[in-house]
């Protein structure tokens, strides 16, 4: 792994919570052993969430690297655990549940007398028949503004080439404003990404029947925002379809905010529906082409 691929360990919402992708047993210890030293040289609680890879798998591999683990271990400052344990304790994945987990796992690391907490969660759950799978888009998008732009966490997704179908991992990663070591010849057919200057997030590509589920999970994400005023940018968008518009639109009316959702950069078929069909205009704020 060379210096310059290295994610970033800047103190911005998108530096702390990036997307890291691997194909080898190599990649993925050298990108462990990077991440876990950073936090124990800054006296930071670190956190590894199992998936595929064995607990003592990742302890084994910390203490051939150099790192007295089991020293770490005892004082509380290294934990090892599983998905099973954090992202999948419910009947259910829930991105509710894990964002809120989030903010216990902070207050327990400060309380225990920890500088701070990060975390790597393996993620190749989402590649599996489990309940809710389905929602790990929907929860990446939500955790850029309600978690990382509201507390000091430092995050990295692992996403490993192996286990995950290209086309799932290409939208993983798209939802991430950072990410390390992506195929450069992966490409989204329709993608779904926080903003970083404002609540809100942006759609790409085409929205269509194919990409049914990057739509309905933006959509998930805007109900669910806490933000009184949200923004959709849509100005690189292609085409989205009558069904994508009318998802947006019904997420736009179910969110708890009175103030109606933003749209910037509505491609001119957009604006087209909406002439068409001005029932849909309720809740939605569309900036003029």
């Amino acid at each position: 792994m060379n210096e310059k691929d290295s994610p970033p360990e800047g103190g911005t919402a998108a530096d702390r919570h990036v997307a890291v992708e691997y194909s080898s047993d190599d990649e993925w210890a050298c990108r462990l052993l990077a991440f876990v030293e950073a936090g124990l040289a800054r006296d930071e609680q670190v956190r590894y969430f199992a998936d595929a890879t064995d607990p003592g798998r990742v302890m084994r591999t910390l203490t051939e690297r150099g790192v007295d683990a089991a020293s770490a271990v005892r004082r509380g400052q290294l934990v090892v655990t599983t998905a099973d344990e954090t992202y999948l304790t419910g009947a259910r994945f829930d991105p509710d549940a894990m964002v809120g987990l989030w903010y216990e796992a902070l207050d327990a690391a400060g309380a225990q007398g920890f500088d701070g907490l990060r975390a790597i969660g393996e993620m190749s759950w989402g590649g599996r028949d489990i309940a809710g799978a389905d929602r790990m888009l929907e929860y990446e998008l939500r955790i850029h503004h309600e978690v990382f732009e509201q507390i000091p966490l430092r995050a990295w997704c692992f996403y490993d080439r192996r286990l995950l179908p290209r086309t799932t991992l290409d939208v993983l990663r798209e939802a991430h404003l950072t990410a390390a070591a992506a195929d450069p010849g992966g490409t989204a057919v329709c993608s779904a990404a926080p903003l970083p200057a404002r609540p809100g997030f942006r759609l790409a590509g085409s929205a269509g029947y194919e990409s049914r589920h990057v739509v309905a999970s933006a959509a998930a994400a805007l109900s669910a925002s806490p933000a009184e005023r949200l923004t959709l940018d849509l100005s690189a968008l292609d085409h989205l379809d009558v069904a994508s518009l009318v998802e947006i639109v019904g997420a736009a009316r179910r969110r708890p905010a009175v103030a109606p959702l933003r749209v910037l950069g509505a491609p001119a078929a957009v604006h087209r529906m909406l002439q068409l069909f001005p029932e849909l205009r309720a809740g939605l704020e569309v900036a003029e082409a």
